[in-house]
């Protein structure tokens, strides 16, 4: 099988620092979400990649802060049989922003050209069809104002198998290991051939995409973040001035008795 070339990669990002940094653009990401909440701006964030190419550890350092009512994940599960018949890009349109909100697409309307176009899960001129409508569909976002920023990680065979065994040796995270990626291993030369394709149709001015090197979680991560705040026109909002008010005197309240409840076991008691 052919290898991916690829440029020699810098020394992993050591753990201090990339904490330290992680913690200073995360506390950006919370003023960011600010911003939008505050101008009603409309994101949408899409990540893509090869299976274990990191976008949901990358999603998790993004949202970690955040509130989960302004910024949500949009991961949509395999479609339905009435969701097959509508128009392609229909069931994304539901998931897309309102006013003051950010939405981070696992996986996004591009699964059309990437695993089911390799897997045979849409016909040719449904794929066509797609790689013709796409820059179509995103500029219409753009034009009604949706700020719109694309993400392809993009990890190295090697290392997506070490990753790939990482998972299928520890039960924590076996979970994350499905059939269609082990196929994916198998396909390494169809979805590079797809995802080159892919680029071809979709790599536009209007929405580029942007390549995360990401043999390097933590290098990954800090890149990703740093370039998509860059990216936005946002600004430090202060917050108004909250006081907390004087706790009022007790007007005669008892509580019952705490035997009348059913409390959990102290299990925590047994640890010390």
């Amino acid at each position: 099988m052919a290898k991916e070339r690829r440029t020699e990669q810098p020394a992993r990002l050591a753990s201090k620092p990339y904490e330290r940094e992680l913690l200073r653009l995360q506390q950006e990401l919370v003023k960011l979400q600010e911003w939008v909440r505050v101008e009603g701006a409309r994101l949408v964030v899409v990540f893509e990649g090869r299976d274990a190419a990191g976008k949901g550890g990358a999603i998790k350092r993004v949202t970690e802060y955040l509130n989960p009512r302004i910024a949500r994940v949009a991961a949509l599960p395999t479609p339905t049989e009435r969701q097959k018949t509508q128009w392609y890009f229909q069931r994304y349109v539901e998931h897309l922003p309102a006013a003051g909100e950010i939405v981070l697409f696992d996986r996004s309307w591009y699964n059309r050209a990437g695993v089911e176009r390799v897997m045979g899960f849409c016909t040719d001129d449904e794929y066509w069809q797609f790689l013709h409508q796409c820059p179509t569909f995103e500029q219409m976002l753009i034009e009604a104002g949706i700020l719109l920023r694309k993400y392809w990680f993009s990890v190295s065979d090697t290392e997506q198998e070490r990753r790939f065994r990482d998972r299928l040796e520890d039960p924590m995270k076996r979970w994350k290991l499905s059939p269609m990626d082990v196929e994916s291993i198998t396909h390494w030369e169809d979805y590079s051939r797809a995802k080159d394709e892919m680029f071809v149709h979709t790599d536009v001015p209007q929405s580029p995409w942007h390549v995360v090197e990401s043999d390097d979680k933590r290098r990954a991560r800090i890149n990703m973040i740093a370039h998509l705040l860059s990216s936005l026109p946002y600004r430090e909002v202060v917050p108004p001035r909250i006081e907390l008010p004087p706790r009022p005197s007790s007007r005669g309240y008892q509580r019952p008795p705490r035997d009348l409840q059913k409390y959990v076991p102290d299990h925590a008691a047994g640890l010390e």
